[in-house]
């Protein structure tokens, strides 16, 4: 059971990896294509703060929790499934620590520019 919990976070962990990598390719797309939605303020501020965190994780030297929480559930010896395996081929890679807080810092760096390249909307309250 505890495998099963684990593929769960695992799955999870490459959803919010998608949605910080893949939103920012998305708001770019959208931007060219007249998508409304890319400028949603909320999605911009939900993915700017997923990427701050991951930055901020790393600057400080935190492990990420899901991945935390995931070998916990795995234990040392457990084998993972099929979805483990090909997930984890995808999320992690081995270099040194500085790449990564490097990559981070300039992603969100990135997210955070693409605000003034493509300003979200902020809502107004209609009057009348």
């Amino acid at each position: 059971m505890a495998a099963y919990f684990a593929d769960v976070i695992l799955v999870i962990h490459f959803l919010f990896v998608l949605f910080v990598v893949g939103g920012l390719g998305l708001v770019w797309i959208g931007a060219g294509l007249g998508w409304g939605w890319v400028r949603n303020l909320w999605f911009r501020i939900a993915h700017l703060a997923a990427i701050v965190f991951v930055a901020g994780e790393a600057i400080v030297g935190v492990m990420c929790p899901l991945t935390i929480w995931e070998d916990a559930l795995r234990g040392a010896r457990e084998e993972k499934s099929f979805i483990a395996r090909w997930v984890h081929r995808v999320l992690f890679y081995d270099f040194p620590e500085w790449v990564f807080t490097t990559a981070y810092v300039l992603f969100a760096l990135l997210v955070a520019a693409t605000f003034w390249w493509v300003p979200a909307k902020r809502w107004r309250k209609k009057t009348g």
